[in-house]
């Protein structure tokens, strides 16, 4: 994938098919250390040990419209191309994890990408999902959490598309501060 939000949006919609109600992802960027650090986390169905086992093997899924399930497998080649570690943490009825880190200036770390139109699209499905994300840059940071804006909306269903539209917007913006002096 050319960009780590279409990693991170694979990923989510994994939590959402195992029926999680929260998702929190973590974009960590220290550039004093290097790291480039990816972390999600569910709280959906999760996995057993055996599936764990197998869980990033591109010929496992447990989808049945297609044999391959390639987002876990995609997002471990990118860590590892990237000189980083990949890791998945999972326990059954209580979420999964994963964890990805990555040399930062690596010629061959995809950029960020578009984190707005990622959570907008995570947020614009059928399931109820509350999503919290959190950025760090070296010493700053912002974070986003649905709960906060749903409350600020009142009534208002965060799905619809003005609001979905502020939330990208938003969630870009804020990220582009993050970057500067």
């Amino acid at each position: 994938m050319k960009e780590l939000s279409l990693h991170i949006l694979d990923l989510a919609q994994n939590s959402l098919k195992a029926d999680a109600n929260k998702v929190i992802i973590t974009i960590v960027e220290d550039l004093e250390k290097n790291k480039f650090i990816i972390e999600i986390e569910d709280d959906g169905k999760g996995m057993d040990k055996e599936l764990l086992k197998i869980a990033d093997d591109p010929f496992f899924t447990t989808r049945k419209t297609r044999k391959v399930g390639l987002g876990l497998s995609l997002m471990k080649a990118t860590a590892e191309r990237c000189d980083g570690n990949f890791k998945i943490e999972s326990k059954k009825n209580k979420g999964t994890k994963v964890l990805c880190s990555l040399k930062h200036d690596h010629i061959d770390r995809p950029p960020l990408g578009n984190i707005g139109e990622t959570i907008m699209i995570l947020l614009n499905n059928e399931q109820s999902v509350e999503i919290f994300y959190r950025h760090y840059y070296n010493k700053k940071s912002f974070t986003f959490n649905t709960l906060e804006v749903k409350e600020m909306l009142k009534d208002v269903d965060i799905r619809t598309n003005e609001v979905l539209l502020w939330i990208k917007d938003y969630i870009n913006e804020n990220i582009k501060n993050l970057y500067t002096v």
